[in-house]
């Protein structure tokens, strides 16, 4: 295990971590013909299909050693040849020889060929383009004459997950795992323990990825993580894919740092980024046939079929809290106070309720409740017809785990 975390998450989550930190530095107007920040788009991309060394998803998770290690090295060489290609236009910016630096450090350190097959980035798909193409709900009324079929993701606190066929999930999953991997959008959260809770995890840290698409975009990236949700792209713009007066990609936020909403009208989307108390949560409406716009090795996608059965938990069952937090100082017992609160905010008893519950008996915390609240509200915005919102609780987890405690203990080693 230790001779594999250099190559699957160190070295690349530094390196780009370092590239990020210093555009932060840099101006608009370098920005303008500089690409090294396409350069380290596509260097993302790439080497996120590798998976990230913290278990249980991503690409990469089933790949050997040697495999990750040379699909590292291709990925290596294409950040190499496309700083090459950008090389003059960017003379004398600070990130770009910072990365320059940084990727002929790695190619040593990882004892890279310097000659070698590259990870390519995605062609930009050719064909006319009409005045509509952009905007991806003018276009499909004008093919359809009506409007598209809007589905919902939601994922929040614990996690759970309500996924895009209106199916709700608590999992027991860490790491790195794809929310969304389709032909334009790929999604990722990681999910890490909590600190001072028994057996809680939270997620802290969501990575989307807009795929290039027909003259409407290039590929752009936005990170958040715990603490800093950013109201930009990585790139610090808020606005891409100009066409015809109009945006393709639109950041805006209403907390920021706390808050991100980005549209993608050339695919009819919408992302909210939140931080509720000590964790992120994400809710997506996007049209169907988008998010069913996948081949068959986008095979892991929790928005669209949840998690892997073998981590299901029974959000009926929730974990006992711990004596050391504050929610078991009430002297009516953690189970019952937990319910009055999240009753006081959620009176429909539904699966919002249950994750509230779950969530402040595996916390301990009752902040752990605005999670719930504002998932809820997304999914209200983004459903629109409230007999829609609201889903009744099934314990479906049953059969995969009989004793919650016992999988929630043993959870930190079948997860590696």
């Amino acid at each position: 295990m230790g001779t594999l975390a250099p190559v699957t998450q160190s070295p690349w989550k530094r390196s780009i971590g370092v590239a990020m930190l210093l555009l932060h530095l840099c101006s608009p107007e370098v920005w303008a013909s500089c690409h090294i920040l396409r350069c380290n788009s596509d260097f993302v991309a790439a080497t996120l299909d590798l998976g990230t060394g913290g278990g249980g998803g991503g690409g990469g998770g089933g790949l050997s050693r040697e495999a990750v290690n040379s699909g590292y090295c291709s990925a290596l060489r294409s950040y190499a040849t496309c700083t090459k290609r950008t090389a003059r236009a960017c003379r004398g910016d600070l990130a770009y020889h910072s990365a320059v630096q940084g990727i002929e450090d790695l190619l040593i350190q990882h004892r890279c060929p310097r000659a070698g097959p590259t990870a390519q980035p995605r062609p930009l798909p050719q064909g006319p383009m009409s005045g509509e193409a952009c905007v991806y709900e003018k276009g499909f009324r004008s093919r359809e004459g009506r409007v598209p079929e809007y589905v919902h993701c939601g994922v929040f606190g614990d996690p759970h997950i309500r996924t895009f066929n209106n199916e709700f999930q608590t999992c027991a999953v860490q790491g790195a795992w794809p929310l969304i991997d389709n032909e334009y959008l790929y999604v990722q959260v990681t999910s890490t323990p909590m600190r001072g809770a028994a057996y809680a995890t939270a997620l802290t840290k969501i990575t989307i990825i807009f795929k290039n698409w027909r003259q409407c975009i290039e590929q752009q990236l936005y990170q958040a993580e715990l603490d800093d949700v950013p109201a930009a792209f990585a790139d610090g713009s808020v606005w891409s894919g100009e066409r015809r007066g109009q945006h393709s990609l639109l950041v805006r936020s209403q907390n920021p740092g706390r808050h991100a909403e980005i549209h993608a009208t050339h695919i009819g989307t919408v992302l909210v980024v939140r931080q509720n108390g000590r964790s992120l949560g994400l809710a997506v409406r996007s049209p169907r046939a988008i998010v069913e716009s996948f081949s068959q090795d986008q095979d892991l996608q929790l928005c669209v079929w949840g998690c892997p059965a073998s981590q299901r938990l029974n959000i009926l069952s929730p974990p006992p809290s711990s004596s050391s937090l504050p929610l078991s100082s009430f002297s009516s017992g953690p189970a019952v106070s937990a319910q009055a609160h999240c009753a006081a905010l959620l009176p429909t008893r539904d699966v919002y309720y249950q994750a509230c519950v779950f969530d402040l008996l595996a916390t301990g915390d009752l902040n752990a409740s605005v999670a719930s609240v504002a998932a809820l509200e997304d999914a209200r915005g983004m459903i629109g017809e409230e007999d829609r919102v609201h889903l009744l609780p099934v314990a479906s987890a049953d059969r995969h785990r009989p004793d919650l405690l016992l999988l929630l203990l043993l959870g930190p080693l079948w997860r590696c």
